[in-house]
């Protein structure tokens, strides 16, 4: 008996694309996805990169809008092998004096770390939008979707957002401290914190770290996707590892196809299928800054200073406000600075299901230009080591990765870019890239899409929507 149950095709296994054929499964097609890697996950695997039984996040660790996303929160992940590890504070910013500023689901336990003329004022700016975390997420998971159902919300948020990270920082607070925490989160944008629109995407972080704590997957990011494919799979969907699909005419017969891919990536797929204006618009699409990432295995925790970066998982390390905002606008001047601002984190303090026996895995990036290929190893080494003497010495295992390798693992990490094209106030208004293509049953649903880059699966989830709502 043949079935006339709608075919649908997703290429891509990362959250997003898992998100995308989730979607479309509970909405009752037949959903097939290929993967060109053996192992699914996009951005999100985890291998054992240097020694067996060392388990490393290729590219992310922390998912901090997993649990906050009005679509993944709603999907029963734990009965598919998801456990959350929550370390004590979201995040430290340790200062060279050996102390540091933390991020913790406890206010009064984040302001006693900030100095005493900033305490009420850092309170003050959190406090309403942590309240409202919810709402808050849900509304920018539908952006640029209006009207808003929060427009007050939206606007607290918004005026905040928009300004630029060094702006803010210095008007509203006179201490280092405080000022040091709001660059390093600002320094997650891929943009430098001088432009506007600098401090939307750590504003967002800050408010989920106080929130929810930041939490990781036990075991690692892979476990996330393999929860969402075990979902997947229960509902009644296909994946297929090993198969890159370099032409959609490869494809089988379907009636709709979701593709989470790059602009680039889709050129190439589409051939000479599209129409030339909008080839020629999504040529010029920008991508943004590349990471070169270092992975270690050492024999014990990081030998900091300040005692507070032992209960952390995430540590920024580059100081105060003026030094992190001179590395990030370096690098967006297409330079390599000599003191990197550097994200690290050390999932083994917390969950040592990564690890077998008593050392620890440990890994840090910083931002460089797109495709480059100078190696930040030193500098990132040098700057650990400034907040933590003795870092080398505890090193028993190193592996590196070029911007090159990184879009080798994850294709959509053009020229080192993960945060799926280049960061800006124009993009965080009006998004380049929409769901919809001149390919009546292609759409994309990349993190290159609305609403923003981050493992939420709301690119896939509203895709699949636009997808189903035009069958």
């Amino acid at each position: 008996m043949v079935s006339d149950k709608k075919k649908a095709i997703v290429v891509g296994s990362g959250p997003n694309g898992l998100a995308a054929a989730i979607a479309l499964a509970q909405a009752g097609l037949g959903v097939t996805v290929y993967e060109k890697h053996e192992i699914i996950g996009g951005g999100c695997r985890s291998l054992e990169l240097i020694q067996e039984g060392y388990i490393h996040d290729v590219c992310s660790t922390v998912h901090l809008q997993v649990k906050l996303s009005p679509f993944f929160r709603k999907l029963p992940l734990q009965e598919f092998g998801l456990k959350w590890v929550t370390p004590p504070f979201a995040l430290a910013n340790p200062f060279d004096d050996g102390t540091a500023a933390v991020v913790s689901q406890s206010m009064p336990e984040t302001v006693d770390t900030l100095d005493s003329a900033d305490e009420a004022t850092y309170a003050k700016l959190m406090s309403p939008l942590v309240n409202k975390s919810q709402e808050l997420m849900d509304e920018i998971m539908r952006f640029p979707a209006i009207p808003w159902r929060h427009p007050f919300l939206m606007l607290n948020f918004g005026r905040r957002a928009l300004t630029p990270t060094t702006e803010l920082a210095r008007s509203l607070f006179k201490g280092k401290r405080a000022r040091a925490l709001i660059a390093g989160m600002g320094a997650h944008s891929g943009m430098a914190l001088e432009q506007r629109g600098s401090f939307a995407s750590g504003l967002l972080m800050s408010i989920t770290a106080h929130a929810d704590g930041w939490p990781f997957p036990e075991g690692g990011s892979q476990r996330t996707v393999n929860a969402l494919a075990g979902y997947l799979i229960k509902l009644g969907g296909e994946i297929i590892t090993g198969y890159e699909v370099k032409s959609l005419e490869q494809l089988p017969p379907h009636d709709v196809a979701l593709l989470d891919v790059t602009p680039r990536q889709f050129l190439e797929m589409a051939e000479n299928r599209l129409r030339s204006s909008y080839t020629d618009r999504l040529s010029k699409y920008e991508y943004g800054w590349g990471a070169f990432k270092c992975d270690w295995i050492l024999d014990g925790p990081v030998p900091w200073k300040a005692g507070e970066c032992h209960r952390a998982n995430t540590v920024h390390i580059g100081g105060y406000l003026e030094e992190i905002a001179a590395a990030e606008r370096e690098v967006s001047q297409h330079k390599h600075p000599e003191k990197p601002f550097v994200i690290l984190a050390q999932p083994s303090m917390f969950d040592r299901t990564r690890v077998n026996g008593d050392g620890h895995i440990v890994y840090a990036y910083c931002h460089v230009p797109n495709g480059s290929s100078v190696d930040m190893t030193e500098r990132i080494e040098t700057q650990i080591e400034r907040f933590a003497p003795g870092f080398r010495d505890r090193i028993i295992g190193r592996h590196t990765m070029f911007t090159a390798d990184l879009e080798r693992h994850n294709p959509n990490c053009v020229g080192g870019d993960f945060l799926g094209g280049a960061q800006s106030l124009k993009r965080l208004i009006l998004p380049q890239v929409s769901y919809e293509t001149p390919l009546k049953n292609a759409f994309l649903c990349s993190s290159s899409t609305p609403p923003s880059p981050g493992v939420h699966g709301m690119c896939g989830f509203r895709a699949a929507q636009t997808a189903i709502k035009k069958l």
